[in-house]
């Protein structure tokens, strides 16, 4: 039995990187506590999506990629509908990402899915 329930949503996603320049001294530091390590898959949310139920540890698809995501990192308050894909230290590779529009996929816990649809 399946134990999650799978939502779309569209965003602006762009591409982060752990270096100190970008962040500060504890640039492979998340938002949780979570420490980053570049062949890592994971993707910082902009804060009004954790009401959707993107919470730390949430599975996230990603147009265009092949592998599962999860959520490690939160972004800055001023960011809306966004996420930031993590790209470990490879600077180049997210500079030539950029941005882009595109769908993800994430999944909510079934216990959890009609406190999401009260939130959508």
């Amino acid at each position: 039995m399946e134990t999650h329930d799978w939502y779309g949503l569209e965003v602006i996603a762009s591409a982060y990187n752990s270096v100190s320049w970008q962040t500060d001294s504890l640039a492979n530091l998340a938002a949780w506590g979570d420490t980053l390590k570049p062949d890592m898959k994971v993707i910082a949310v902009s804060r009004d999506l954790l009401k959707y139920g993107l919470a730390r540890n949430t599975m996230v698809k990603i147009d265009t990629f092949p592998d599962t995501f999860y959520v490690k990192d939160k972004m800055h308050r001023k960011w809306r509908k966004r996420i930031d894909i993590y790209m470990g230290t490879d600077v180049k590779k997210a500079r030539e990402w950029g941005k882009r529009k595109l769908m993800i996929c994430y999944a909510v816990p079934k216990t959890d899915s009609a406190i999401h649809n009260a939130n959508r």
